[in-house]
This record gives C-alpha cells, sequence and structure tokens, in this order.
C-alpha cells in the first residue's frame, strides 16, 4: 500500500499574478508557482486549502514586492536529482539586486563549462520562484533569458531589485 503524503495550499495576490505556495505540512514551502508558469503547479481536489500554514511565506513575500525584505528567512524543501539540488542551493548565494550566468552557476556548483545547458534546465525547474531566486540568472551576454514565470514577470523582478 502506497502512502501519497498530504499537500497543503494557500494562494496570495501578488504584483506578479496569484501566487500559489504549497506544503508538505511540515512548515517547509515546497513549491511556489505563478500563473500560465511553464511546468508551475495547479490546484488538485486531493490537496488542503490551508492559508494559516503559509503565514510567514505570505508576509515575506508580501514584504519583499514591497521592497522591505531583501532576503527569505523561510524553511524549503524540494525533490530534485542530486544534480539540481546543487544548482538550486547555488541560487540561493546569488544576492538581492545582483545578477548571475548559467555559465558562473555552472563553476560555482563544480559542473563542467559543457553542462551550462543542464545548469539552465535544472534553473527552468526550479519549483520555488521568488524565493529561490531564478530570476537573476541572465544570459552570458546579459539578456533576459528563458524564465518558467515569463520574461516579463523576470523583468519586474529585476527591476524591483534594482538590478535593472
Amino acid at each position: 500500500m502506497t502512502t501519497t503524503a498530504t499537500t497543503y495550499y494557500a494562494t496570495l495576490d501578488s504584483p506578479l499574478g496569484e501566487l500559489l505556495l504549497t506544503g508538505d505540512g511540515s512548515g517547509a514551502l515546497t513549491s511556489l508557482s505563478v500563473p500560465g508558469q511553464r511546468g508551475g503547479r495547479t490546484v488538485r481536489p486531493d490537496w488542503r486549502h490551508a492559508p494559516g500554514a503559509f503565514r510567514d511565506a505570505e508576509a515575506q513575500l508580501r514584504a519583499y514586492f514591497a521592497g522591505e525584505v531583501k532576503d527569505f528567512d523561510l524553511v524549503l524543501r524540494t525533490d530534485g536529482t542530486d544534480f539540481r539540488e546543487r544548482i538550486w542551493a547555488a541560487l540561493d548565494s546569488v544576492p538581492y539586486g545582483a545578477t548571475t550566468t548559467y555559465g558562473a552557476l555552472a563553476a560555482a556548483t563544480g559542473a563542467s563549462r559543457a553542462a551550462v545547458r543542464a545548469v539552465g534546465g535544472a534553473v527552468g525547474a526550479n519549483p520555488l520562484l521568488i524565493v529561490r531566486p531564478c530570476h537573476r540568472v541572465i544570459g552570458a551576454d546579459g539578456s533576459l533569458t528563458g524564465y518558467a514565470g515569463g520574461l516579463d514577470r523576470k523583468q519586474r523582478l529585476l527591476t524591483l531589485e534594482g538590478a535593472l
């Protein structure tokens, strides 16, 4: 018999549209999706609506959009390959208001230069938009490339942070 963990969720209005936050009941945030996100999550019938479980995340996200918070202090839990987890952890070290490149992320995680495309795939699969700042990764030529939430949202986030 297989037991499936319950997924808890809440939604939050934001300047980027209605955010969907999910967790596993342990207090950890397991995903943050924006409307229309490539690979983003959508509410399923077996999920439990539990807005109280996300009060800290909601407060920090509101403060972030108001320009009052630069770093999130949240418990995050993801389930990716070892490679993806390394890349996602490296995203956490990209400071507010700064950008990095896929090549720099590869180097920071010990991945080969040839792994840049795989790094891009890992960044694109980040389940925690905004709080795990994949929007801070840009092309080597400075262009705004690939963002699962849409390039317009990436530009808005980087503008909010003063990186553009």
